[in-house]
């Protein structure tokens, strides 16, 4: 395939050339990305995710070398921003956990019954089908996996639901998050109630 021309041809928004080098390279960069991170569904969708940010780029793509080696080197770069990423948000999660539980025994406490009604106000406050998802993760153990499969989503999907369950949660419980860990038991409950 002469690569200039395929260049062009994704500089000029070619449909027909994009296709062409999709179909060409995706299983190539697929298989790739999963020599990185061990898992197909975020190796697909950092695959998928190059290719949308190459077809709506406004600006032309400069490749110095080839359009293989362009395309293999920024998986690697995405992999390893994703790793990073996930190290990161892990390391976070951990020093929440512990500070939460360092500051329960500071804070005053409150009822179970009172923190029932302020995490269910909270829950209300999420999008359906994303406390669905949260729901599924949280409080009845299926894994992110396990979620996709069953809703026929991808497990990115599954996992931007769920930090955005978190997100929403985080601002609505900041006053009272601490206290939440208390009322654990009786999440289940209020859950099958809302």
């Amino acid at each position: 395939m002469n690569e200039s021309y395929l260049i062009e041809g994704l500089n000029r928004k070619d449909k027909n050339i994009f296709d062409l080098i999709f179909k060409y390279y995706y299983s190539g960069l697929c298989t790739y990305a999963y020599y990185f991170l061990s898992d197909e569904d975020s190796s697909e969708d950092l695959v998928q995710e190059l290719f949308l940010k190459l077809w709506l780029s406004k600006s032309a793509i400069i490749i110095n070398t080839s359009l293989k080696a362009y395309l293999f080197t920024a998986i690697k770069n995405r992999c390893t921003d994703f790793i990073r990423h996930q190290e990161v948000k892990q390391k976070h999660e951990q020093s929440i956990s512990k500070n939460l539980w360092q500051s329960v025994l500071i804070n005053e406490f409150y009822t179970e019954s009172e923190l029932d009604e302020i995490l269910e106000q909270a829950l209300k406050k999420i999008p359906e089908k994303c406390r669905y998802i949260f729901c599924l993760s949280r409080f009845e153990g299926k894994t992110n996996n396990e979620i996709a499969i069953s809703l026929g989503l991808s497990k990115r999907t599954v996992e931007t639901h769920i930090s955005n369950a978190l997100k929403i949660l985080r601002v609505e419980l900041a006053d009272y998050l601490p206290h939440c860990v208390l009322a654990a038991m009786g999440i289940l409950t209020l859950l099958n109630q809302a």
